[in-house]
């Protein structure tokens, strides 16, 4: 056989990603093979091509890639339910599928993924910023069912950690209630449509850039505001004086889960989707009564099916642009310098 396929790795502590040939894998038992279709671009991305060598979890090189859509090419010895030629998305955070966690499809918290050295492609394990990607289950696949792999991409991730996060704060998004969205870029301007799409609330999106604040009016923001040191009074003015029942911060640095702190109302819910790790003080008297405050991580297979069908129904779409694979280093750059509003999707 022998064949080769393009792939965009990361290859070494500290370089830029670059496109290089590899041999196209082949599907072992229990695999799937998949031609991909697209493939997202994510802030996770520059995280982890950030990180220093000694805090690294896995081997270099790695080829990027954690959104990943394709037709099946090739099923390994045993795959039973999906047939090729079939359009579907994949489900990223593997888990082992047999702990507590895994059997209720939150893979995102498999208990037993790092002992075993499962991780998702693109984190750890060969991702979909390729011509081919191998799937290690095939239930970790997702029927498109007529969507647009572009639009069904970012929704893997970008669509569906959002989702996630919204989700455990449904009681209290009734009517009447306010939803703030730091960060209106790739996951910010899906969650304040998944906000409109599935809760009564009142939206207000805070960005520090103009072409992000009018995005996420476009898709549905009732208000926006620079995400600045007045943000917190403007979010009272708006609420009454009464705050926010539910901040969702998909930035994490200091500056913004700060305004989430002076934001958010009593018995509100902190939601902290940004992984740059900024430290939130919870104690009694420094946070208004009764809020709670949650990290969470990506979200469950059950999530993603339910986010790919709002998709399908109309009320979800995400703001892309596509590239070519070839292109993926330069994008990049332009994706790191904040110059992409929305998402951008690879397509092999």
């Amino acid at each position: 056989m022998g064949q080769v396929m393009k792939a965009v790795q990361y290859q070494q502590v500290g370089s830029s990603p670059v496109v290089v040939e590899v041999p196209k894998p082949e599907p072992g038992p229990g695999q799937v093979l998949l031609k991909v279709t697209a493939a997202g671009m994510c802030h996770s991305d520059i995280g982890v091509m950030s990180w220093p060598a000694d805090k690294l979890p896995f081997e270099l090189p790695l080829t990027l890639g954690h959104e990943g859509v394709g037709t099946v090419a090739g099923l390994g010895a045993g795959v039973r339910g999906v047939s090729e030629g079939e359009s579907v998305a994949v489900y990223g955070p593997w888990g082992c599928g047999v702990c507590r966690n895994c059997a209720q499809g939150k893979e995102n918290y498999c208990t037993r993924a790092g002992e075993l050295g499962i991780r998702p492609p693109g984190l750890g394990a060969p991702g979909a910023m390729a011509e081919y990607m191998l799937v290690d289950d095939v239930r970790h696949l997702i029927p498109l069912d007529g969507l647009d792999p572009t639009q069904a991409a970012p929704l893997t991730d970008a669509g569906l950690t959002p989702y996630h996060a919204i989700k455990r704060s449904m009681p209290k998004l009734v009517g009447g209630s306010t939803a703030v969205v730091i960060g209106a870029g790739g996951l910010g301007h899906l969650a304040v449509q998944i906000l409109r799409a599935t809760t009564g609330a009142r939206v207000i999106a805070l960005d520090v850039a103009d072409d992000k604040l009018e995005l996420a009016r476009a898709v549905g923001a009732h208000d926006v505001a620079r995400s600045d040191e007045a943000a917190p009074a403007r979010i009272r003015q708006l609420t009454g004086g009464l705050g926010a029942d539910v901040v969702l911060d998909f930035v994490g640095i200091a500056p913004t889960v700060k305004i989430a702190a002076q934001s958010v109302a009593i018995e509100g819910d902190i939601t902290i989707v940004g992984i740059a790790g900024a430290p939130l003080p919870v104690g009694f008297g420094l946070l208004p009564h009764e809020v709670s405050v949650a990290a969470p991580y990506w979200g469950s297979r059950a999530e993603l099916i339910e986010v790919l069908d709002l998709a399908r129904s109309g009320a979800l779409r995400a703001h892309v642009e596509t590239f070519g694979l070839d292109e993926t280093p330069q994008v990049y750059e332009r994706f790191h310098a904040g110059e992409i509003t929305g998402r951008a999707v690879i397509v092999p």
